[in-house]
C-alpha cells in the first residue's frame, strides 16, 4: 500500500517541474486525447475507479455478484475442514460445485481484464462457459465412477 502514496505530494518545491508529477492521485500521461489546462501540449487521463462509470446508477448487479463471489470463498473455507471429517457423496459433490463456480469466477475476471474486442470477448466467454462445463462434469463423473473428490484427496495425504 506504500507504493500507493501520491508521488506529487514527495515531489514537490523548486528543483523538481511538477510537470508529471501532477496534484491529481491517479495520473496516467499520454493515454487519453484530454488536453490540461495548465499544459495544454500534454495529453494526461484521470483513473476513476468508481462503479458508476461502469454500470448504469441504481444497479445492483454487480454487487451482488459480489457478495455471492464472497459467499463462495467463504464456503470453500468452511467446505474444506468438514471434506475431512465428513467426506462422503454429498461433500464430494458440494465440492465440485463451488470448485466450479469459484474457478469460473475467477478466469471470468481474468477474461474481462485481459481480452478485448466483442468478437473475441465472446469468443472466450464461449471458451470459459465450455471450460466451467466440462470441468464440472469431469468432478461429477470422477465422483461417481472414482473414490471421489474427499477420499482422493485423503490417499493423496495418506502416501
Amino acid at each position: 500500500m506504500a507504493a500507493l502514496v501520491r508521488i506529487g505530494s514527495v515531489c514537490r518545491g523548486p528543483a523538481v517541474p511538477s510537470l508529471l508529477f501532477r496534484s491529481a492521485p491517479l495520473i496516467r500521461p499520454l493515454a487519453a486525447r484530454k488536453k490540461d489546462q495548465d499544459y495544454p501540449y500534454f495529453c494526461t487521463a484521470k483513473i476513476h475507479a468508481t462503479p458508476s462509470n461502469y454500470a448504469a446508477a441504481g444497479s445492483k448487479a454487480a454487487s451482488l455478484h459480489w457478495t455471492g463471489e464472497r459467499i463462495v470463498s467463504i464456503a470453500l473455507l468452511g467446505l474444506g475442514p468438514v471434506a475431512y471429517f465428513y467426506p462422503g457423496p454429498v461433500m464430494d459433490y458440494s465440492l465440485a460445485a463451488v470448485l466450479t463456480l469459484h474457478g469460473h469466477w475467477g478466469l471470468g475476471q481474468v477474461v474481462t481484464d485481459y481480452v478485448h474486442g466483442d468478437a473475441k470477448i465472446k469468443l472466450a466467454n464461449t471458451g470459459l462457459f465450455l471450460l466451467s462445463a466440462v470441468t464440472f462434469a469431469g468432478l461429477c463423473y470422477f465422483n461417481y465412477h472414482d473414490v471421489g473428490i474427499c477420499k482422493a484427496v485423503a490417499l493423496l495425504w495418506s502416501k
